[in-house]
């Protein structure tokens, strides 16, 4: 209870600034603002709801992320209905931010359906995948947030799979090269230059799932669109060790079925 309650001390300044620290680039400088949620004990995915009550819908939502991904069930969408570009950058901040590492990136677009575009705010990763893809679960996930000028959120995802052969492609091998200057939660660095042309043509070479369902870190906020590419992305052993090492584990459970009970509710009446 103790560390509950250090986590409930908290909510008033957590409650401030939750939309812009998880949709929007961290300040410039050394130094990152550490994310009050975690993936252990306490503060782990089971009382995200106990921080803020803002984060009801961790625990009441019945469209809540990651899902678990039946290919011959989920929408596709065409990759003419979708556009993500995203043009080259000089350097980016990648903050560790204590629950995951992020790289605050305010440059890029996604135009869904040629009429609805998105603005990026930033990326992040998961270790191991979030979604799971026919029971299949994957070392690692990556996460391009994009906001409209309105409320909507939109996600790009990529899973990645460990290739004996293959190397990190661009631009995640330049991010890994930096990640030992942010081993430590609250540390930031700069990328170096980043260059996305691999991944959006991978992105609409392939396809690509979609549903609605939430953000899968505190507040939990439903109505997102996802679009996750159903090829995986190469990932080279060393890398992945590296970025094991500092994400360790980040990954919230894998959530009910869209559309029905929050999980956490049918634990709580399963115990009652």
């Amino acid at each position: 209870m103790k560390h509950l309650t250090l986590l409930l001390v908290a909510t008033t300044a957590y409650a401030s600034c939750i939309s812009d620290t998880f949709l929007f680039p961290r300040a410039a400088g050394d130094q990152a603002a550490i994310n009050l949620f975690n993936y252990t004990e306490l503060g782990g995915p089971f009382t995200w709801h106990h921080i803020n009550k803002a984060n009801a819908a961790c625990s009441q939502g019945k469209h809540q992320s990651p899902i678990h991904v039946l290919s011959e069930e989920v929408d596709y969408v065409t990759s003419s209905s979708l556009a993500l570009d995203i043009p080259a950058a000089d350097e980016a901040k990648i903050s560790n931010l204590g629950s995951g590492l992020e790289v605050a990136l305010a440059q890029g677009t996604l135009t869904v359906s040629e009429n609805h575009q998105y603005q990026l705010a930033q990326f992040h990763f998961h270790t191991p995948s979030e979604h799971r893809v026919d029971q299949e679960y994957f070392p690692l996930e990556v996460h391009f947030v994009f906001k409209d000028y309105g409320t909507s959120i939109a996600v790009v995802a990529f899973l990645f799979q460990l290739s004996s052969t293959g190397e990190a492609v661009h631009p995640f091998d330049y991010i890994f090269n930096h990640l030992d200057d942010v081993d430590r939660p609250g540390t930031s660095t700069e990328t170096g230059y980043l260059d996305f042309k691999y991944l959006t043509a991978h992105l609409v070479t392939h396809d690509i799932y979609r549903y609605i369902g939430s953000l899968t870190t505190p507040p939990c906020t439903e109505g997102v669109a996802w679009y996750i590419s159903a090829e995986p992305l190469p990932l080279d052993v060393v890398s992945f060790n590296k970025i094991k090492r500092i994400l360790k584990f980040n990954a919230r459970f894998t959530q009910n079925a869209l559309g029905q009970e929050n999980l956490l509710k049918v634990a709580v009446q399963a115990v009652d």
